[in-house]
């Protein structure tokens, strides 16, 4: 028989908040996390910087060792455990899984000693020892295992901006073929911390500006202009339903559908007949009707076509429908990137509790390409939540669709 798998812990880390409390008041109330910040050989540029503790759960000396990224992956998978209330000490190790998706890494690493190298006449012998270990591609997943002594599997699924939902989606799979009993599982991201990522977008003209940086991202809004760069994690404890259950946990949300699919079209634009056909399958694989979806949670970049193209996709899935609204966060937090699809989905948990669905940043504009039915703008709305699907699509056209269920017990 196929296992349910339930999330029974949050850690997160966002622009605009540490912990799913915080994040949630601030999405409720308005509250943008996005500044203006110096980006070496960029000048100053908007961009969404978490404000967490690094030595909460790690020593100094371990931080100096890892990488930014690393410490944010601490803080969230400690966060999750705690949240979940798990007897760590006495969790079998062996037994726990790491799934972390990434959009990119070793980027920071690699910019900074190429930075030192020409202050230094370009002696590799400033080039740092640790750059390995720092830049591989299962770097932060890795640096979890070792700050917390798990020795079951650890990755990092590298997905682009689908990446978050992913790190969940590849948990639940190993949780259901039994290869793990606990997976710490979500989204996680440096980009602010390289020079290369604000190059890269500006050179295509999709870097949001403006001289308030809590409008130099502005999804569905006729004005946007680009994409904010931002940082942060968001980390899921995950277990199977009959295990959660046997230990008294609280239950926050069953995960009940998914699908992941390729657009083979592009490599930057949105393919809009893939995004119907991944959200209309995860739909189809956790039984359910469109119209029992309650909160459709856009990727809305704040690009000009990838806004478009994925507000046609959803209108063409939930149009009929009257008891679907929609949401999205960016406007709050800027592109998380690899954290993105993670924290999305964390800013929307709440809502099966709290009965309110979180509002879009203000669109004072709205594209008439992006109008969609119940799109929630500027204000919470009050309504009761049964059914969350959380989209995150990406780069070279990876695309992923998210549903979790209340729980009721």
């Amino acid at each position: 028989m196929k296992h349910r798998i339930v999330i029974t812990g949050v850690g997160l880390t966002a622009p605009n908040g540490n912990n799913i409390n915080e994040f949630r008041n601030a999405l409720l109330e308005g509250k943008s996390g996005i500044t203006h910040t110096e980006i070496r050989h960029m000048g100053i540029r908007a961009a969404g910087l978490c404000d967490f503790d690094e030595a909460k759960y790690q020593s100094k000396k371990t931080r100096k060792r890892g990488t930014r990224v690393g410490a944010i992956s601490i803080y969230c998978a400690n966060e999750a455990i705690v949240d979940a209330k798990l007897d760590w000490e006495n969790i079998d190790k062996d037994r726990v899984g790491v799934y972390l998706g990434i959009t990119e890494h070793g980027n920071v690493e690699t910019e900074n000693e190429i930075h030192d190298l020409y202050q230094n006449d370009l002696n590799t012998e400033f080039w740092s020892h640790h750059h390995n270990p720092r830049t591989v591609a299962n770097n932060p997943a890795g640096e979890v295992t070792l700050n917390l002594n798990i020795t079951g599997p650890h990755y990092t699924i590298g997905a682009a901006c689908a990446a978050g939902n992913l790190g969940v989606i590849q948990a639940a799979q190993m949780l259901q073929l039994e290869e793990v009993d606990i997976a710490l599982a979500g989204g996680v991201s440096e980009s602010p911390q390289t020079f290369g990522i604000f190059a890269a977008f500006a050179a295509q003209g999709a870097l949001g500006e403006h001289e308030d940086p809590t409008l130099a991202t502005r999804p569905l809004d006729v004005d946007r202009n680009g994409i904010v760069i931002s940082e942060g994690g968001a980390i899921y404890t995950l277990e199977r339903l009959e295990d959660a259950k046997a230990r008294g946990a609280e239950i926050i949300a069953e995960i009940v559908g998914f699908h992941s699919n390729s657009d083979a079209s592009d490599f930057v634009l949105p393919n809009t007949q893939r995004q119907i056909q991944c959200m209309n399958r995860a739909i189809e694989k956790a039984g359910l009707e469109v119209s029992d979806i309650d909160i459709v949670s856009l990727h809305a970049t704040g690009t000009k076509m990838g806004d478009i193209q994925e507000c046609e996709a959803v209108s063409q899935v939930f149009g009929y429908s009257d008891n679907t609204y929609v949401n999205c966060a960016k406007g709050f937090i800027g592109h998380a990137m690899g954290a993105a699809g993670a924290l999305e989905l964390a800013g929307n948990l709440p809502s099966f509790k709290d009965g309110f669905i979180h509002p879009c940043k203000k669109i004072e504009n709205i594209d008439p390409k992006c109008n969609l039915k119940n799109l929630v703008n500027g204000e919470k709305v009050q309504k009761e939540v049964n059914y969350i699907l959380n989209n995150s699509f990406g780069m070279l056209g990876i695309n992923s669709s998210l549903i979790v269920k209340k729980y009721i017990h």
